[in-house]
């Protein structure tokens, strides 16, 4: 795994050394950041289900303002802090690690709005309703919502207050984007 564009672009990130962590391929972070292109400099963004952290990692690459990663693994929150060590992301990047699942993090968040939320559940059949459930708690009037899903689970067209206003495919893996 590699850091697509920007600041870090071409820098490698450690990858799981365990299986059950489904890292977002190079190919499709670079179609989703390819999509979110200007809206990105100066957004607070949430990376919910972070794994290694590369989505949020790639948002700051990009010129995002800050990032939360919501990781209930203690494993992978010890590889997203290695990752962004050795990247040097700290303060100045203001990264931000919660150890907890996404419902817990929404509490912990305690109303805080995201311009940007980026979720990665599991490959399972309703985990996008449950995730969006999550996410909708903090999101803002403005705020774009993206769900990382099989392609062969359709998420919901409305959940939570958010719709579906695209939807893009590559191989197995599909992107749904979300607005209030």
């Amino acid at each position: 795994m590699r850091v697509v564009a920007g600041r870090y672009r071409g820098r490698l990130l450690k990858s799981p050394a365990w299986d059950g962590l489904r890292p977002t391929s190079d190919r499709l972070r670079e179609t989703l950041f390819n999509i979110l292109g200007p809206s990105l400099p100066g957004a607070r963004v949430l990376d919910g289900y972070a794994g290694t952290g590369a989505i949020g990692i790639e948002a700051l690459s990009r010129g995002a303002a800050s990032v939360t990663f919501v990781e209930r693994d203690p494993r992978a929150v010890k590889l997203i802090a290695a990752n962004l060590e050795a990247l040097g992301i700290g303060a100045a990047g203001k990264p931000v690690i919660i150890r907890a699942g996404l419902a817990d993090a929404v509490t912990r968040l305690d109303g805080q709005v995201f311009d940007l939320i980026i979720l990665d559940p599991p490959y399972a059949h309703g985990a996008a309703r449950e995730a969006l459930d999550g996410a909708a708690a903090l999101a803002a009037a403005h705020t774009r919502v993206v769900v990382e899903h099989a392609a062969r689970h359709a998420p919901p067209d409305a959940h939570a207050g958010l719709r579906r206003t695209r939807t893009v495919t590559a191989g197995d893996s599909a992107l749904s984007f979300y607005e209030r």
